[in-house]
């Protein structure tokens, strides 16, 4: 994704003029394309259950990938390096 626009601090992309947090940079390779996974998968689940009782799951599901990217919660610049680990390695469900 070396095509999108980042804010000179990385810790930003810009999409259409509006930022949003940038995935943190430290995640290795391998475990940034596993969570990615799964996070694509979530968001498929969002789409099949809108309007249902099981659509709350699903964004739950978004939310915990997010986290673990580091594009929700505790911004990772702000975290110590165990912390981003820690973060990352956490388990996440799946759909």
């Amino acid at each position: 994704m070396s095509d999108v626009e980042h804010t000179p601090d990385g810790r930003y992309i810009v999409v259409k003029g509006r930022r949003w947090r940038a995935t943190d940079p430290d995640i290795p390779d391998p475990r940034r394309d596993e969570l990615q996974h799964v996070l694509m998968a979530w968001r498929r689940e969002v789409k099949r259950t809108k309007g249902t009782d099981e659509e709350r799951r699903s964004r739950d599901g978004v939310q915990a990938v997010k986290v673990a990217l580091g594009e929700r919660g505790t911004p990772w610049w702000g975290q110590t390096d165990a912390e981003r680990r820690e973060r990352w390695e956490a388990v996440v469900p799946e759909p």
